[in-house]
């Protein structure tokens, strides 16, 4: 959700660390070919979130934010990454438990996320926020054409706080419908059959499940917002030093449009914030 300029790897263990790592600390489970006595830092994302992370046909996790932490391995001495998925409605706690070390999952900068945690310098990508309607639906183009509509809704998500804020203002017009899935393709699939009116996201993902699914749905109106996406990290000692490690290194991939090139690969476009 931000402006943009255009509307795999190495084999991953996908283990879930339900507490495994009290902390930063030495792993047989590398995605690297990195010394023993480098320190595992794991990562948490979703795992049904395509482009951007998912898994794939060879049940591998892939997708654009693996695969730019992927790039940050290689360039990165000292540390090695696991992935951990995480569900959204955890992923937070997790970090703030240690029990991951940094997301990357397509995590929109905000203020009020900004005073609880540690951004990246540089986003690696910029989202953009729109309505997603059954084909054919005409009479929906606009935030204020969502009032007394039925539309899906993640709770915490910034999508969902984008229209909890718009609802605050104009007296919960809208009617949030908060799915107890956190998977986009669950809420879009009660778009296709009516149980929902509409659903408010990033248009590349939606857009990658309703080619895959094969859904009767379309893109409408205007973007409502552009936003910036960042890797986040717990704001604290370990986040600061890790921060300061990583922000130099996701710096030169802008730079050196390695952040171009794997955005065009996953997204088609080159969503890249300037």
């Amino acid at each position: 959700m931000r402006t943009t300029k255009t509307v795999a790897g190495f084999g991953i263990t996908l283990t879930l660390m339900a507490g495994i790592f009290s902390g930063c600390g030495s792993s047989d489970n590398s995605n690297s070919g990195g010394s023993s006595d480098d320190k595992t830092l794991i990562v948490g994302t979703q795992n049904d979130y395509p482009p951007f992370a998912y898994v794939d046909d060879k049940n591998v996790l892939t997708g654009y934010d693996v695969e730019v932490i992927k790039e940050i391995d290689k360039r990165l001495d000292g540390y090695k990454f696991d992935f951990s998925p995480t569900t959204w409605d955890s992923i937070f706690l997790s970090l703030e438990s240690n029990k991951i070390q940094l997301i990357a999952d397509e995590v929109a900068k905000s203020e009020e996320r900004e005073a609880k945690y540690l951004f990246s310098d540089t986003s690696y990508f910029a989202a953009q926020t729109v309505i997603i309607v059954k084909k054919g639906r005409t009479d929906i183009q606009s935030l204020k054409d969502l009032e007394g509509k039925n539309v899906g809704a993640v709770a915490g998500d910034s999508y969902t706080v984008l229209l909890e804020d718009y609802n605050k203002k104009n007296g919960d017009k809208i009617k949030l419908k908060y799915s107890e899935s956190t998977s986009p393709a669950d809420i879009l699939q009660d778009v296709q059959t009516g149980r929902l009116d509409a659903y408010v996201n990033d248009p590349v993902m939606t857009g990658a499940i309703i080619k895959k699914q094969s859904f009767d749905l379309d893109i409408v109106g205007e973007p409502i917002t552009s936003d910036n996406i960042g890797i986040v990290f717990a704001k604290d000692k370990q986040g600061e030093e890790l921060k300061a490690k990583i922000d130099p290194i996701l710096k030169a991939m802008k730079e050196d449009g390695t952040l171009a090139k794997l955005s065009k690969q996953w997204t088609e476009g080159e969503y890249i914030p300037e």
